[in-house]
C-alpha cells in the first residue's frame, strides 16, 4: 500500500508501506514540498502519487527506507536525470542527499 505522508506516520502507516517488501520501504521525495510517498513494488508508483498531488517532477527522488536501522538509501531508476546532471540510480548529489535524509527521518524516524 502506498501512503503519501505529509506529517509523522503512525505506525500503521509504516506497517502498510512495509506489507509489499517486508523489511524497507521505497520511497519518492518531494524535496520542495517536503513530502513524500512510501510503499508498494516500485519508485515510479510512489513518483506517480506525488505528480498527481502536485509535485513536479525535477522536485522528486526515488530512496528507500529500512525502519529496522533508520537508514536511508538512495538508489532508484527515477533518480537517473541527465538534465540534472545525475547520470546514476544513486543521486549523487550531497544537497539533495541531505534533504532527501532530513524529510525521510522527520516523517518516518522512530517508528
Amino acid at each position: 500500500m502506498i501512503h503519501l505522508i505529509r506529517e509523522y506516520a503512525t505506525s500503521q502507516q509504516i506497517s502498510e508501506m512495509l506489507q509489499e517488501l517486508d523489511t524497507y520501504i521505497k520511497l519518492a521525495v518531494d524535496v520542495e514540498r517536503q513530502v513524500l510517498a512510501g510503499g508498494g513494488q516500485l519508485h515510479a508508483d510512489c513518483e506517480s502519487v506525488l505528480l498527481e498531488d502536485g509535485s513536479e517532477q525535477a522536485n522528486v527522488w526515488g530512496a528507500d527506507w529500512i525502519p529496522a536501522t533508520q537508514q536511508v538509501t538512495y538508489e532508484s531508476l527515477i533518480n537517473i536525470r541527465p538534465r540534472h546532471d545525475n547520470r546514476a540510480l544513486q543521486i549523487l548529489d550531497p544537497e539533495i542527499r541531505d534533504r532527501v535524509a532530513r524529510i525521510t527521518h522527520r516523517l518516518l524516524g522512530g517508528l
